[in-house]
């Protein structure tokens, strides 16, 4: 793996764009979900335990922003919106897959680290 031997941290590194992309509390949680199919915003809502709709919808948009999501608004009553990943979120479904697979095969060595360094304090 190729290393660079300085880090930008100028507001022109990709890295950097990503992480603020996806680098929030829900943002990976939304495309996730959203990666299995298509959900109505209270589907999201009623899915993601723990998430105001504010955020849910601060998040969302965010994520349309930024292309990784699509809204779909129907003009129904009640009102019906749905999301769903771009080709360009689908892409970072790969990615997210690699982080989940590393977060679960070393949950219990990180776990162990932060008991043994707050043991010491």
């Amino acid at each position: 793996m190729d290393v660079p031997e300085t880090i930008k941290t100028t507001d022109d590194c990709a890295v950097r764009d990503v992480l603020d992309l996806v680098g929030d509390k829900w943002s990976v949680l939304i495309v996730v979900l959203l990666g299995r199919r298509l959900h109505r915003f209270t589907e999201l809502h009623r899915a993601i335990e723990g998430i105001s709709q504010r955020m849910l919808t601060l998040t969302l948009r965010a994520l349309v922003r930024d292309g990784l999501v699509t809204r779909t608004p129907h003009a129904t009553v009640p009102p019906r919106v749905d999301y769903e990943l771009t080709e360009l979120g689908r892409t970072l479904l790969v990615p997210l897959t690699a982080l989940d697979a590393w977060a679960n095969t070393h949950r219990e060595e990180i776990r162990a680290a932060r008991r043994q360094h707050d043991q010491t304090l």
